[in-house]
Formats: structure tokens, sequence, C-alpha cells
């Protein structure tokens, strides 16, 4: 295999829109600020909107802040009942290893906020999206182990770190049958996928175990990239003309750190029935269904 390039060129995107979850901090933040800065209107979808547009006004070019809690199904249909016709959908937001906890709607968190407030914003705006859909996950979810018959841990022992796992297999199973569906349905449009690999960022702070949020604060940067870095993942499948379906994250050792490249996806993430049936499911608990 030949070295990878050292990519970071974020093409030009004037006249194009995006919407990104999440972008008030950390990764989501660079994203945003990436874009801006290319020519891209860029939507940063938070859910604390002050902070939000503190740190928009840091930022250079077509910005704006609106509310969006995608832990809430409500915020998910009220925000995309007010989005027009966009390009890209950056699915990015998430919470990571906190404890056992519902959102408004019942469900366990860490499925609420990064999987089941996606996939239904995704099929929700989907008929006004031109270009794509992105995914992020994390290289966890090669460990992630999915029981649909128990999405929200009634039944099991709760494990704050499996949970995160699970819901990031949810993100692999829900990129591959999104796309699957629309290749089905003669749609042009695409989904991607990509992970930040090990990056500094304040998602760990949350985590309710004094502990990890030391090793996360202190130790986390000694091995992760900054965010700056963790963002070119995503920004390369959001802006490069690579085909559905493409997962990215960093090419060097275990994906921790490096350069966007094509990586790996467990092969709990490439099983077609577990996808439909992940699929049947977060339809039922949102109410939220495929639109084409």
């Amino acid at each position: 295999m030949g070295e990878v390039p050292r990519w970071s060129d974020v093409p030009a995107q004037h006249g194009r829109r995006y919407v990104v979850t999440g972008a008030s901090s950390g990764i989501g933040l660079e994203i945003a600020r990436a874009l801006a800065a290319r020519g891209a209107r860029v939507t940063l979808a938070v859910r604390d909107v002050a902070k939000g547009e503190r740190v928009a006004a840091q930022l250079s070019g077509d910005v704006e802040v609106r509310l969006l809690d995608v832990s809430d199904l409500a915020s998910v249909r009220a925000f995309a009942e007010a989005t027009g016709e966009i390009d890209v959908l950056v699915n990015n937001a998430g919470v990571l290893g906190v404890p056992y906890s519902r959102s408004v709607d019942g469900f366990e968190l860490h499925l609420a906020t990064n999987h089941l407030g996606h996939f239904a914003l995704a099929d929700l705006l989907l008929p006004r999206i031109t270009d794509r859909v992105v995914v992020v996950s994390s290289r966890s979810h090669l460990s992630g182990e999915l029981d649909v018959d128990d999405l929200l841990w009634e039944r099991r022992r709760y494990q704050p770190y499996a949970a995160y796992a699970a819901s990031k297999l949810a993100n692999m199973l829900f990129l591959a049958e999104l796309q699957r569906r629309l290749t089905a349905a003669g749609s042009t449009l695409r989904v991607t996928g990509a992970h930040p690999g090990s990056t500094v960022t304040q998602i760990t702070a949350h985590t309710g175990s004094p502990v990890k949020t030391l090793v996360g604060r202190y130790g986390h940067p000694l091995v992760g990239m900054p965010a700056t870095r963790g963002a070119l993942p995503i920004l390369y499948a959001a802006t490069m003309d690579v085909p559905g379906n493409t997962y990215i994250g960093p090419h060097g050792l275990s994906e921790l750190r490096g350069w966007p490249t094509a990586v790996r996806r467990s092969r709990r993430a490439l099983d077609p029935d577990l996808a439909k049936a992940l699929w049947a499911r977060s339809e039922e608990l949102t109410g939220v269904g495929f639109p084409l």
C-alpha cells in the first residue's frame, strides 16, 4: 500500500448549505468552521443557542444558529419542519459513557442522542437534501453489540460504554441501510460515514465517573489529535466525491490518528439483516419512516 496523502484541503463550498448537529464545540465546531471558511452556508444545530451564538460570532463566513436537541423528537421535528433545502446533513452530535438516564421520550440516552434522533432527522429532511447525509460513528462500533429486542436497556444490566458502542454500531447499520434504500428507490443521494479517531474534545467530561473524566481530561491529550485534525475524516466524507456507503477514518495504527482514508468496519456493521431489524425498530420508536 502506498502512503496515504496528507489531505486537509477542503474544496470550495460556495453556494452549498450544510446542517451540522452538535456544532457548538469540539469536532462539530471545527467542521462548521472549516466549511464556513470555504464558502458554505452553515447551520449550527445546537442544544444551547446562547453558547452557539457565542462561538458563531468567532467564525468567518455565513453561519446561523438554530435550536436542536437530537435527544428530543419534538425538537427534531420542529427543526426539520423549519428547514428548507440543504445540500448536506452532518449527523455529528453525541454523548459518550454517561450514567443511565432516559430522554424526554423515554429512550436510553446514548441511543436517543447518537442514533434515534439522527435517524429521525435524516428521514424527515431527506426530501430536501440534494447531496448526502454524513453519519459520524466511532471506532468503538468495532466492539459494539446490538440487541434489537432490548435497545433501551430495559432487561440487561446497564453498562455506559457498552451502550455507547452499541449506539455507534447503530450508526454504522443506519449508514448501510439508508444507502441501500436510497439506491433501491433510484435516488442519487448518498450516505457516507466517518469517525474522528482519538480526538481531544469535551465528550468525556460528562461520564459521571471522576476517574474516567480525569483520564479523558489529562490522558487523552497525550495520545489524541486536536479537534481540527479529528474533524478531517468527517470533512472528507462531507465534501469529497466518494461513493455512498464509504466509511472514512484516520489511516494510522488502530485508526487512532492520521489522515483521512477508507477504513474497516465490523462484521456486525455489515450484517444486512441486523440493519433491517434495527431500521424497523427505529421506525417504531420514532414514528418516522423512509420518505422516498
